[in-house]
Order: C-alpha cells, then sequence, then structure tokens
C-alpha cells in the first residue's frame, strides 16, 4: 500500500530545523531526485527547496493545510504523498490544473477530504490511496483514469459502491471500514487480485464472477452464510472472521486456498473442506465447536500440509490430550493456538 513511513533520520534532521533533500545515488551525484519531509511537523513548505528535478516528494506526517503550487510544476513527479496532514478540499482542487501529468502515485491519506478530489489530468495513475478521511460518497472516481492498479479508500463514510466500472486494471480494492451494505459494481474488475472489504455491513457475499482474485476479506460484516466463492478458483487467502456464520459451505472449489480464517462465528462443525489440499493457516478458535471427533476427516487433504490451526475459546478445546491430539493426527503443525511447536 502507497503509505511512506516516518524515518528516525528525517525526526533527528527536524530537531536541527534544517528540510534535507535526499538523492537517488549514495554521493549525492547527479539531479535531485527524491525530497523526504517525513515526520518534520511542517505547516508550510516556505523554507523548503524544492528542484524542478524531482520525481519523488514524500510530505508524510506534517500539519499541511495547503499545497504548494511549486509541487504542480514538478513535470516530471512520479509518487506524492501528503499522508496525515491536515488538507481539506480546497486545498487539492488544484491538483486538476498541474503540470505534473505523469504522476503514477497519489496519496491523500488520512486528511480531512470529504469528497474524491479531482484526479483526471493523472492519465497514468497506478496508486489513488484516500483512505482515513471524510469522503461520504466515491462519485469522482468516474474521472480517475483507468490505467489505476491499487485504490485504497478505507476507513470514510461511503455507503455504496459506484463508479468502479471502468477499473479494468485495477488489482487491489480496499473499502474496508465504511458504511456499505451492498457487494456491487465489481462485474468488469477483471484482473481484481485484492478486495478488502472489512468492517461495512454486508450480508450477503456476490462477487459478481471474479474468477481471478487472490485474497477476499469480508471481516467484521453481517454475513450468515458462506455461500458465494464457488467461482473464485483462484482464491489463496479468504478473511471472514467476526460474522454471524453457522455453517462452512462452499468451498470445495477453492482448490489453490492456503489461509481460512472463519474465528469468531457461530460454527458447530468442521466441514466441506475435506477436498483442500493447500491449506496451511486454520483459524476457527471463539466457536462452538464440540469436539475433535471427525477433524482427521474434516482436513483430510490438508493433513500434511496445514502449519498452524486456532481452536481456542470452542468446546473442544477443553478437551483432554487437545494438543497432543493435534499434533498426532497433523504432523507438520508449527503452531496450535497461540502456542509455538518447538
Amino acid at each position: 500500500m502507497a503509505s511512506g513511513e516516518g524515518a528516525g533520520d528525517a525526526q533527528a534532521a527536524a530537531a536541527g530545523g534544517d528540510a534535507e533533500v535526499k538523492m537517488e545515488t549514495e554521493d549525492q551525484v547527479g539531479p535531485e531526485l527524491c525530497l523526504d519531509l517525513t515526520s518534520y511537523q511542517l505547516h508550510d513548505l516556505s523554507e523548503v527547496e524544492i528542484p524542478p528535478t524531482l520525481e519523488e516528494v514524500d510530505l508524510t506526517a506534517n500539519r499541511l493545510s495547503s499545497v504548494d503550487p511549486r509541487i504542480g510544476r514538478l513535470a516530471g513527479l512520479r509518487k506524492l504523498s501528503f499522508r496525515q496532514n491536515l488538507l481539506e478540499d480546497a486545498a487539492v482542487a488544484p491538483l486538476s490544473s498541474w503540470d505534473a501529468i505523469g504522476l503514477q502515485e497519489l496519496v491523500l491519506r488520512d486528511n480531512k477530504l470529504t469528497k474524491i478530489p479531482d484526479a483526471s489530468i493523472f492519465k497514468g495513475l497506478l496508486v489513488f490511496d484516500v483512505s482515513f478521511n471524510e469522503i461520504s460518497s466515491l462519485t469522482g472516481l468516474s474521472k480517475v483514469s483507468s490505467t489505476l492498479k491499487e485504490l485504497y479508500v478505507s476507513k470514510n463514510e461511503v455507503a455504496k459502491m459506484e463508479e468502479l466500472e471502468h477499473f479494468h486494471a485495477l488489482e487491489i480494492l480496499e473499502l474496508g471500514s465504511n458504511r456499505l451494505r451492498v457487494m456491487e459494481n465489481l462485474e468488469t474488475l477483471t484482473n481484481l487480485q485484492e478486495l478488502w472489504l472489512g468492517r461495512n455491513r454486508i450480508r450477503t457475499v456476490n462477487l459478481c464472477g471474479l474468477k481471478l482474485i487472490k485474497k477476499i476479506s469480508l471481516q467484521s460484516n453481517r454475513l450468515t452464510s458462506m455461500d458465494g466463492f464457488q467461482e473464485c478458483i483462484a482464491l489463496e487467502e479468504l478473511y471472514l472472521s467476526h460474522n454471524g456464520i453457522q455453517k462452512m459451505e462452499g468451498l470445495s472449489t477453492l482448490q489453490n486456498l492456503r489461509v481460512l480464517d472463519v474465528s469468531s462465528n457461530k460454527l458447530t462443525a468442521i466441514e466441506n473442506i475435506e477436498t483442500l489440499t493447500r491449506l496451511e493457516d486454520l483459524w476457527l478458535n471463539d466457536n462452538q465447536i464440540p469436539s475433535l471427533d471427525g477433524i482427521e476427516a474434516a482436513l483430510a487433504g490438508s493433513r500434511e500440509k496445514l502449519t498452524t490451526i486456532y481452536l481456542e475459546r470452542n468446546p473442544c478445546a477443553k478437551t483432554p490430550d487437545y494438543t497432543s491430539t493435534l499434533k498426532k493426527i497433523f504432523p507438520n503443525l508449527e503452531q496450535i493456538d497461540s502456542d509455538m511447536i518447538a
């Protein structure tokens, strides 16, 4: 994910009051390509030199409430991060008239935006991150380039999945921690590989026939059924914890599945996964599974492959010889619950 974390060196430099321009090469020979001002707590860039050759600008963790117009004149700019600042909608409005039209990565995560900024001028945009804002609608995404590969809009107030249809190249879609109730308008995202929808209000799975997707998270929603994943034959990781699922079903076609998390649900049996042969991590803790009877048959296909299993806070975890029984059935286990096996 496009983020740009703070660096200890930057903080030390900030203590001396001098902004530092970093070169791409160690001996600092050649044009200045990268400006990293992470965690300087700057209110503006008036005292900062902005060389015209810059290709990357990282302004993460400052106190900026406006965008310096000099950044918009950087013709070679490829990556720009304003993560964790104080930018409002009016502050980012000038982006639509910038000269830096070759921008490929734009991070506006953790600011004060209430709507999707106009990024239509960036025809080759690959990464767009507006997570952790106050955005209530995806209106405006239709103007974002169809070249986009990663879109992050988590931790906002979005209630509807819309204006996504043209993102044919999209590989990662993050819409977790919003107000979504329905999975929709995903049919044309045929290259999507990761879909993150945790902490919403979704009741029913609808993946619209997506077949290349490898990771899906629907944790902390309102699901009562696992039905709906059958066509996701490339799926490798599935996260469904903290729902109201009562039965394991619809997983037999997921032959590439490596990680399955159905912890904190209402399951009373381990079933319908006996044909899975690549399963490595299985999280079943905090359910209502009464005993270990039948677990060997239920996981017959992955008996040799399984390395991690969580069953704590189920009635079965209180049975005598709980740990030794699991070790005997699954010879390659490396972890049972939170305990590593020597």
